[in-house]
């Protein structure tokens, strides 16, 4: 495959699972600004901070409200993440890879654009903002179930993927590591709930609040919350799990090529940071310390990736 298709493929998908990252995000920091008034601009402000967004940000405004929060992260063109601004982009890379997508996949995201652009068109009243924010989950998700649904499981099929996996597990390194001082173990975490504001913020950043629920017997303890985030492969957004994703495509591109790259390497160096680890031993460490970690691994991987597969040829 060219390696301008194969980069195509993996950052139309990054940029999907980007939008679905920021709304979840704004959804999160909409319910904590919504219980929490007197936190509400700190809560928004780790909502920048989490996108990396907060140097551009900063240039255009001054403070931290919901509206101009809002609008920054769904509708600015002046914001290379914003939600219309990677829904383009992934619709960009769509076209420019279109022969290589089923006939399923490609109307799902040019139908997604073509819905997103139209409903953010105006800002958002913040009546509006929770079925905005529903309609741009369900977007991301139809697009990703158009491709599971049609697509043959060959290289095309795992740069997609792969695309996904290196963003997710960057947007929930990025969230624990703004949130780390609320999971740091102190005497009045061990053998205590948290605050009520920091565990929800936390898991429903990630969608994680009622599968946490399911998974985790006890209640919302700092080792609990960053255990299932980090380590715990059951769950779709952890750190664990999205590494095993990474692994696993770049294997089965491996053996479609029949060439090993150095970014497999970097790959399985990352997911063994993870294995057989426990959470005492990460708090040990340092929390702070071994997400900090996680991010520059997870980019220098995507970096590494881009340069194996010639995305940029």
């Amino acid at each position: 495959m060219l390696g301008k298709t194969a980069g195509g493929l993996y950052w139309m998908f990054r940029y999907l699972e980007r939008a679905e990252n920021a709304a979840r995000l704004v959804e999160a920091g909409f319910r904590i600004a919504l219980t929490r008034s007197n936190d509400a601009e700190a809560e928004w402000k780790s909502v920048i901070v989490t996108t990396a967004s907060q140097i551009g940000y900063d240039t255009l405004h001054d403070g931290y409200d919901s509206s101009r929060v809002v609008d920054y992260l769904l509708r600015a063109p002046e914001n290379p993440s914003s939600v219309l601004s990677v829904i383009k982009a992934a619709r960009d890379n769509a076209r420019l890879t279109r022969t290589a997508l089923t006939t399923e996949v490609w109307y799902a995201v040019n139908d997604t654009w073509m819905l997103l652009t139209d409903l953010l068109k105006d800002p958002i009243p913040e009546t509006e903002l929770p079925g905005v924010l529903a309609t741009i989950r369900q977007q991301s998700g139809l697009v990703r179930g158009a491709l599971y649904g049609t697509m043959l499981r060959n290289d095309i099929y795992d740069f997609c993927r792969l695309g996904s996996a290196i963003e997710r597990m960057d947007n929930t390194a990025r969230i624990i590591d703004v949130k780390y001082y609320s999971l740091l173990p102190s005497p009045s975490f061990i053998g205590s709930r948290m605050d009520n504001v920091q565990w929800e913020t936390i898991l429903r950043s990630v969608s994680a609040h009622r599968s946490f629920r399911w998974a985790v017997e006890g209640d919302f303890t700092a080792p609990a919350i960053a255990d299932f985030l980090i380590l715990d492969r059951r769950m779709p957004r952890s750190l664990s799990f999205s590494a095993g994703q990474i692994v696993e495509h770049l294997n089965m591109l491996g053996a479609e090529y029949e060439t090993r790259m150095p970014s497999h390497d970097m790959a399985d160096a990352l997911q063994t940071q993870l294995k057989g680890r426990d959470i005492n031993s990460i708090f040990e460490q340092g929390l702070h310390e071994f997400i900090s970690g996680v991010i520059t691994d997870t980019a220098q991987l995507a970096q590494q990736i881009a340069e194996d597969y010639r995305f940029t040829g």
